[in-house]
This record gives structure tokens, C-alpha cells and sequence, in this order.
């Protein structure tokens, strides 16, 4: 890919509207996808392109963004490839954390989706008004609550997990407890051990009673949780189940699994191509994002501010 001599370069990742069968293969190898792209960066900076913008939707590996335990930070990694290969600026959509920004060293814009979500729920639900919003676990809840009080609804969490006496013998929660080995360490010194975290049996906080419950987060992809907290759901009295994601991944059997649960309708935006998935599963259902996507380029081309893409949305959003 060649570029002229001082130009601006804007090509695109994990989105490609005008090629299915591109986005198709974005989807299902993304590593391959982010060779690529640093390629083309590099080609266009070896070609003095004078601006090279990335607009990648879905941030890949954008999970990988803390330190558990002594593992690795993969998006740090990405992030230092992108701008290392010459990417001058980037636009993407609901980082999964939004401190991700930081590891760039460049200009990022971290678009939303809520806006386009939200205007779903209000023209596609009619009696939306007697739903109430839930978060799947205790994480997601600041999310739930920015829905909430956008809609004026009422807001559920739900925490814990299913108590099952098989698996808890399988998973170890019931063997002894670890013996200290005063050997390993200096005899004068004892290093208290960290009591380790259990979950106590799922409880929803907030009425769901007769009301539609709308599930909200910023990725879907393995369904489990997803559906454990439907069936949750349904216990308590809730006689419609909605999902809302900005990313829908949907990789391995999760179309199959959501058209056998009991959720009615799962709703993602268009970051991830996702064709194959809706043939497998009616339930899906997609929200162009295009609008706000195409708008970022142009005023990033013509050199206008971003703020008004920015409007309304608080430190938490």
C-alpha cells in the first residue's frame, strides 16, 4: 500500500461495510488482522504519509488491560506496536476500560455507543418505561446506572454465583487448608496468608417483579454469564429478558446457546461484523454505528473539534 508524499492516510479494522467477506476474516483471525494493520501503518509511514489514523472499532485484546496476579498486559503491548509502527491517531469505540487511553501516546478517541443503544431500547420497546436495567455482576454496574438515569428507570444488580455441591468438591473449595511452609522463608518472618474470595449464592439487588429487565455491558462473547443471569431473571418475575453490548463477538455455539435460553432479544452494534451469527440466531439483532464513525473521520479530516461527539457524557460513562 503506497501513500502520497505528505498526505493523510484513514483506513479501517474490524470494519469493513463495503466487504463482507473481509470483515468476515477480520472476525475470526484477528491476529492476522493486527499484523496487517501494523504493516499498512508502517508502509504509510515509509511513504511520509503526514497523518495516519486508525479507526479500529473494537479494540482487540482490549480485555488483557490489568495486572492479574504476575501475568502480562497485552493491550499495553498493542498499544506500543500501533504507535511504534507510526500510527498518529486513533479512533475506537467502548474501550473495555477507558484508562486503556493511557497506554497510548498518542491522540485517542474513544467513541460511544450508548447514544445509538439507548435510542433503541426507547423506539423498539414500547412499554420500555416498566423495564429495569441490570448489571450481571457488581463491575458493570456504573454502566447500568448511566442507562438508567438517562431513561429514568430503576436499576438491578445482580451478585454472587450458583452454589453446586458437585462442583465445589471438584474446583477444591472444601480441601484442607494450605499449610505454611515456615522452611521457605526467614524463621523470624510469617507472611500472613490472604483469606481467598468466595462468592455467596447469587442475590439481585433491585425489583425486577413483573418487569422487563434490560442486561447491559460493553462485550459479549462467551454466554454463560449472560444466560445464568436470564435464568436468574426469570426466577424473580421478569417476563422479558433484553441484552445490550456494544461489541458482539458471539464466537464459538453462543448463537445457538442464546436461542435456546431464555433471553428474547440480544442487541450489539455493528463493531464486529456478525452476519453469519444472525443467520444462526433470529434473536440477534444489530445497531448501525456507521453514523458516528464516518462523522469522526471527516471532522478529524477537516480539522474541526471532537467535543461535539463528546456531548453529555460524564467522567463515569
Amino acid at each position: 500500500m503506497s501513500a502520497a508524499k505528505g498526505g493523510l492516510v484513514i483506513f479501517t479494522a474490524n470494519s469493513n461495510p463495503s466487504s463482507r467477506e473481509l470483515g468476515r476474516r477480520i472476525a475470526e483471525d484477528v491476529n492476522t488482522t493486527i499484523m496487517e494493520l501494523l504493516i499498512m501503518v508502517y508502509a504509510c509511514r515509509t511513504s511520509c504519509a503526514r497523518n495516519i489514523i486508525g479507526v479500529i472499532p473494537y479494540f482487540p485484546y482490549s480485555k488483557q488491560c490489568k495486572m492479574r496476579k504476575r501475568g502480562s498486559i497485552v493491550s499495553k503491548l498493542l498499544a506500543s506496536m500501533m504507535c511504534k509502527a507510526g500510527l498518529t491517531h486513533l479512533i475506537t469505540m467502548d474501550l473495555h476500560q477507558k484508562e486503556i487511553q493511557g497506554f497510548f501516546n498518542i491522540p485517542v478517541d474513544n467513541l460511544r455507543a450508548s447514544p445509538f443503544l439507548l435510542q433503541y431500547i426507547q423506539e423498539e420497546i414500547p412499554d420500555y418505561r416498566n423495564a429495569v436495567i441490570v448489571a450481571k455482576s457488581p463491575a458493570s454496574a456504573k454502566r447500568a446506572q448511566s442507562f438508567a438515569e438517562r431513561l429514568r428507570l430503576g436499576i438491578a444488580v445482580i451478585h454472587g454465583e450458583a452454589q453446586d455441591a458437585e462442583s465445589d468438591l471438584v474446583d477444591g473449595r472444601h480441601s484442607p487448608p494450605t499449610v505454611k511452609n515456615i522452611g521457605a522463608i526467614h524463621p523470624s518472618l510469617e507472611i500472613p496468608l490472604l483469606i481467598p474470595k468466595e462468592k455467596p449464592p447469587i442475590t439481585v439487588v433491585g425489583d425486577v417483579g413483573g418487569r422487563i429487565a434490560i442486561i447491559v455491558d460493553d462485550i459479549i462473547d462467551d454466554v454463560d454469564s449472560f444466560l445464568a443471569a436470564a435464568e436468574t431473571l426469570k426466577e424473580r418475575g421478569a417476563y422479558k429478558i433484553f441484552v445490550m453490548a456494544t461489541h458482539g463477538i458471539l464466537s464459538s455455539d453462543a448463537p445457538q446457546l442464546i436461542e435456546e435460553s431464555a433471553i428474547d432479544e440480544v442487541v450489539v452494534t455493528n463493531t464486529i461484523p456478525h452476519e453469519i451469527q444472525k443467520l444462526q440466531c433470529p434473536k440477534i439483532k444489530t445497531v448501525d454505528i456507521s453514523m458516528i464513525l464516518s462523522e469522526a473521520i471527516r471532522r478529524i479530516h477537516n480539522g474541526e473539534s471532537m467535543s461535539y461527539l463528546f456531548r453529555n457524557i460524564g467522567m463515569d460513562d
